[in-house]
């Protein structure tokens, strides 16, 4: 197979899908791991690939994150429709975790009406919306990201782990069958790790777009949480082998 041939394949895939492993172009390509590296070596220098551990990614998982204005206008009503399930699981006198996410965000109107709720949040604008809505809310200590108005830093993380959670609600920018749970930025991912390890059952909420995806940073594997979409995107989900734990919402 011609150079440039070998080139558009890898380039293709990473297009595709964010990413591609080595182990995966050699065989598809029936060549070396030598061969895929020095291609991805030179793709890498042509500004085309990041090499990672194991294959490369795109570069564009390094952009800046989205603010949190213009994420929320994103997908707008399947968002609504996915906070509307997820908050339906909401029991009285639950104590609750959101992390600052635009599709939790859409949440909030809906948790008025459970009876003495708790909620956790790292997210500055879902402090405000929550107490607009004059329900208890803590929010745990720590550095404002300009951006996405999200509370991250070492000090998050130390409060989250001195609290129990019986749900956590995340938002994610990136869901892959083997690269797991991901987001561009590495504070807000290891808060969310950390809230999933205080929690009872967490749940993940995504509209189909992040599906078949990766950032920068993976935040946990997909049996970490349960997945509520508004819609799988893909046959390679509908066919996860523990597809029990993604929950479509009925539209």
């Amino acid at each position: 197979m011609l150079t440039i041939e070998r080139y558009k394949f890898i380039k293709s895939e990473i297009d595709k899908y964010g990413y591609v492993k080595v182990q995966d172009i050699c065989h598809e390509l029936n060549i070396s791991e030598s061969t895929v590296r020095r291609d991805l070596q030179q793709l890498e220098s042509d500004g085309e690939l990041l090499r990672v551990h194991g294959g490369a990614q795109s570069i564009q998982l390094l952009k800046v994150e989205e603010n949190l204005e213009e994420k929320s206008s994103l997908n707008m009503l399947n968002k609504t429709a996915v906070a509307k399930v997820a908050s339906e699981l909401i029991q009285p006198d639950n104590v609750i975790f959101l992390d600052a996410g635009s599709t939790t965000f859409a949440m909030i109107p809906y948790l008025k009406t459970v009876k003495n709720l708790t909620v956790v949040t790292n997210g500055v604008n879902h402090a405000l919306a929550l107490a607009e809505h004059n329900i208890k809310t803590i929010v745990i200590g720590g550095q404002v990201k300009a951006n996405t108005k999200a509370i991250v830093g070492a000090e998050s993380i130390k409060t989250i782990n001195n609290l129990q959670f019986d749900l956590v609600f995340l938002g994610m920018n990136s869901i892959n069958l083997d690269f797991g749970f991901s987001t561009p930025d590495p504070e807000e991912a290891a808060i969310k790790l950390a809230a999933i390890n205080q929690s009872k059952q967490t749940y993940v909420l995504a509209d189909q777009s992040k599906f078949n995806q990766v950032s920068f940073v993976k935040v946990a594997d997909l049996n970490r949480a349960t997945i509520i979409t508004d819609k799988l995107a893909t046959d390679d989900f509908k066919n996860y082998k523990t597809k029990t734990k993604i929950q479509e919402v009925q539209q």
